[in-house]
């Protein structure tokens, strides 16, 4: 069996995610491929797209969102993801259970003796009139009748598992604030959420492994659960091994792919790109080796902003008055500290819609 070197699947990561060379497709195709974007951070998934397509038009998302073609709402790890209407649609129940497990892992206590099917239709009789609701003012429109648990858990519940909902804009518009209003999602979308498989074939589990290659591949199932979250889908791997080919990576770990996916030279040049916070070419894998050091791997789990810099996290940078501020994680060669810089004055002519082009790089850690 071929073993890829780290190297190499940090090439097919980059080329996956759009990240080897910005793409020249849609907005609405960019966030289908890339199976959603995490997004609990309302404004990071535009710097995410700008890495990744060619001319990107920030207004172009914000259209998406309020003509109801994408949306925000809780999926994969019970975090908020902005992902096309239709995935929502097909892929909200095959996250139903995980869902709810993680609530009740938060809150299993203040959660003891709940009825969780008459919480959720008593929560959905209550959004029933069209109103759209914080997750506070939700569950204090319950509390009467379940006044134990606490607003803080009722309210996670409900939203983040019981109710497929959206979160309505202007949240997650471009340059805009919002308070996060949540309505249900067959509402929103004008029609219900797909019902579960009762059939056995798990079609929606074997189209995630499909979905998650194409856009993460080569992985090991173990890095499949780490980007959606689900425990169930070892049978959904099974069905559809007969269209996969397999790999091992460095440590002895089998690793699945789609045959025509690109798996690029290990020697291809790979540009310097600035991520968003939580973005998921880090959060997407349980082996974040193949994109940053061990030394480095809580970055992205504490939501801190990265650099790559020849297709590995080489610094993180944050964004101040117009102004781009890079601090590297260790030594450039000064083609690097240009290219960096480069970059950076694009980034912060677009998050300051051409108002500042300026980009600050702090000495190196030592």
């Amino acid at each position: 069996m071929t073993v890829l070197s780290t190297r190499a699947l940090g090439r097919a990561t980059l080329a996956r995610q759009l990240l080897l060379d910005r793409a020249d497709v849609p907005v609405l195709d960019a966030v289908a491929h890339l199976g959603g974007l995490q997004a609990q951070e309302p404004q990071e998934p535009f710097t995410g797209l700008w890495s990744r397509l060619r001319g990107f038009d920030p207004s172009a998302l914000s259209d998406l969102l309020t003509g109801r073609r994408v949306v925000r709402t809780h999926l994969m790890r019970r975090t908020v993801h902005l992902v096309t209407a239709e995935d929502a649609l097909a892929w909200r129940s095959r996250h139903d259970t995980m869902l709810r497990q993680r609530v009740l892992g938060a809150y299993r206590r203040e959660l003891d003796g709940v009825d969780l099917d008459e919480l959720a239709a008593a929560g959905r009789a209550v959004m029933a009139d069209g109103e759209a609701r914080s997750m506070t003012s939700l569950a204090r429109e319950l509390a009467g009748r379940w006044p134990s648990p606490g607003p803080r858990a009722l309210g996670e519940m409900l939203v983040a598992a019981l109710i497929p909902m959206a979160q309505q804009p202007p949240r997650g518009l471009w340059r805009t604030k919002g308070a996060v209003r949540n309505v249900p999602l067959s509402s929103w979308l004008g029609r219900e959420v797909d019902p579960p498989d009762r059939g056995g074939t798990d079609a929606v589990g074997r189209q995630l492994v499909r979905r998650y290659l194409a856009a993460f591949g080569p992985a090991a199932s173990a890095d499949l659960r780490a980007w959606c979250g689900l425990a169930g889908l070892p049978a959904a791997v099974a069905a559809i091994r007969e269209e996969l080919v397999a790999f091992r990576d460095e440590r002895g770990r089998e690793l699945l792919d789609l045959p025509g996916a690109p798996r690029p030279d290990p020697a291809t040049p790979a540009p310097v790109r600035f991520l968003p916070a939580y973005d998921n070419a880090l959060l997407g894998y349980q082996d974040r080796g193949r994109i940053v050091d061990d030394a480095h791997r809580g970055l992205s789990v504490a939501g801190a902003r990265v650099v790559l810099v020849d297709g590995r996290v080489a610094a993180t940078w944050s964004v101040e008055a117009g102004t781009v501020a890079v601090t590297p994680l260790g030594r450039w060669s000064p083609g690097e500290r240009d290219a960096v810089a480069e970059e950076g004055r694009a980034l912060a002519s677009f998050l300051s819609d051409h108002g500042s082009d300026r980009v600050e790089i702090a000495a190196p850690a030592r």
